[in-house]
């Protein structure tokens, strides 16, 4: 007769923890969480991995377990643009499994990741075992949509100063009672992610520092005064 060993236990439970936060499967019943796990396939990517290429078929949805990644778009020239940074809990990769189209933009590791790997196949498997499963996936989707729509509206009125200011309020979380951007992020990853130059981002990270509005430490940024400026 087989037993769990401690060391088993503790891999299924990280397994079933990784899958229960992402927001398709968050109310999920034990059951319905174990037919999920019991497709999923787990992978480990070293830091600086490519995970994902953009404008290769796909077909699977990627939960991390642990690590970060960041998701870009790039150009024939090597320029890119930073879409989002997730980490533990957050997902990429859910238009591929539900349309097996093409995927939309790259995926590199920024530190050793894991993750939990649904494929499509798998996928029609869960929801064949737990039909609610499908509706849960929908809402997700539907609010990503959304969130995207507001976002591109938002952004596409604003300068660059606006950009930046914005992005810097979206990654702000509270640490030790601050207000800090939560990620470390080079000026240049800062540029790729609001579509400017690095100079560009140097300028106005000076100009909120000298305002009052945020202090920089080297790759951390503390915002002072929420109320950032829209423009100069």
């Amino acid at each position: 007769m087989t037993t769990s060993t401690p060391t088993s236990r503790r891999s299924l439970g990280d397994r079933t923890m990784a899958i229960k936060a992402v927001p398709f499967f968050t109310q999920l019943s034990d059951r319905e969480l174990d037919v999920i796990r019991s497709v999923s396939v787990e992978k480990t990517f070293p830091k600086s991995a490519v995970v994902l290429t953009e404008g290769e078929m796909g077909d699977s949805l990627y939960m991390i377990q642990s690590g970060k990644v960041k998701v870009f778009i790039g150009d024939e020239d090597g320029r890119e643009i930073i879409l989002k940074i997730l980490s533990a809990g957050d997902f990429f990769g859910e238009m591929s499994m539900m349309d097996k189209q093409p995927r939309s933009a790259s995926v590199t590791t920024l530190e050793a990741s894991t993750f939990q790997i649904l494929a499509h196949s798998a996928f029609e498997k869960c929801v064949e075992q737990a039909p609610r499963i499908a509706n849960m996936v929908m809402r997700v989707l539907a609010t990503r949509v959304r969130e995207a729509d507001r976002k591109i509206g938002t952004l596409a009125l604003m300068d660059v100063y606006g950009r930046v200011a914005s992005t810097l309020l979206e990654l702000a979380v509270y640490s030790n009672g601050k207000l800090m951007v939560g990620e470390k992020l080079s000026q240049q990853d800062l540029a790729n992610m609001v579509g400017a130059s690095r100079e560009m981002v140097n300028r106005i990270l000076k100009d909120l520092s000298d305002r009052g509005f945020i202090t920089v430490e080297s790759k951390s940024i503390t915002i002072i005064n929420r109320e950032l400026p829209p423009s100069l």
